[in-house]
């Protein structure tokens, strides 16, 4: 059975939409998956539909960012982290509320951004992007507005000739910091929404993971026995970042601490990822399907 449950969609930075997803899942085989939109719950309902549709299992999901520190790594410097939430109600009024606040926060955030881009391309000597750059922008965000979307529209207007370049030549001097979220705070979300917290690509070692603190997978461990176990349920042990390595060592440790277990591409169709990543089936059993 093929399984994937870290999958994004235009709801956040992925290229494909909900329909797209499914059509491509049903082509590859996969039997289970969840869409899992950066603070986004927007397409859960209608990911739901089409999976009846299309005959395929289906497990809410949402990724969200924690600004983490830990006072034996990098000075007590916030890093960020990122945690996936599964099974939860999609129509919980408090998770509704802060997924809204979160996605005014990003639009402000973005603002922000294309004032520090446009002192770049000022200093270049090139035509800043306007206000009304902004609302174009706007109209092709679903859900989360992120950088990606940037991204497109620099490409779009010639400044920049891919997503990746736009990113290394603005995006990410340019940053703003995400609209800061505990780890407590985000357990309780979740949690309270009757769902269950995973600790996403915890070795990761481009992305937002335990690796900007430690390489070392022992010492990740017990960052997480120390500041982390109390609030999640689970492990993303299968990543497409992860090595033989980073899957057998964080299996062992989710055995030992009575961790559920998750796995995915985290694929935002580029590449395209869906479905590559060997995820073992008893996984589908702690989600009851």
């Amino acid at each position: 059975m093929i399984i994937d449950l870290h999958i994004h969609s235009t709801f956040s930075d992925g290229l494909y939409s909900v329909e797209e997803i499914f059509k491509k899942a049903a082509e590859i085989g996969i039997r289970l998956l969840s869409i899992t939109d950066h603070d986004s719950i927007a397409c859960q309902n209608n990911a739901k539909s089409l999976s009846e549709e299309y005959g395929i299992g289906y497990i809410y999901g949402i990724e969200l960012g924690v600004s983490f520190t830990h006072p034996s790594f990098s000075g007590s410097k916030p890093i960020s982290l990122d945690f996936l939430g599964y099974d939860y109600n999609p129509e919980d009024e408090y998770l509704n509320k802060k997924v809204e606040e979160l996605r005014s926060y990003r639009k402000k955030r973005a603002e922000k951004i294309l004032e520090k881009i446009n002192d770049e391309l000022s200093n270049e000597n090139k035509k800043p992007l306007t206000n009304k750059g902004l609302d174009e922008i706007g109209i092709s965000v679903y859900g989360a507005f992120g950088r990606p979307h940037i991204a497109d529209y620099m490409v779009k207007k010639g400044i920049v000739k891919t997503r990746d370049e736009a990113f290394i030549k603005y995006l990410t001097k340019c940053n703003i910091e995400k609209m800061p979220l505990s780890l407590e705070e985000v357990s309780s979300l979740i949690k309270n929404a009757g769902g269950k917290l995973f600790l996403a690509h915890p070795n990761h070692p481009r992305g937002t993971s335990l690796s900007k603190l430690t390489q070392d997978i022992q010492e990740q461990h017990k960052i997480i026995t120390q500041s982390i176990l109390p609030f999640i349920d689970g492990i993303e042990c299968w990543h497409s970042s992860h090595d033989r390595k980073s899957i057998e060592q964080y299996l062992e440790y989710a055995n030992k601490m009575k961790l559920l277990v998750s796995g995915g591409s985290d694929c935002h169709q580029d590449p395209l990822l869906m479905g590559s990543v060997e995820v073992p089936d008893y996984v589908s059993l702690q989600f009851g399907r």
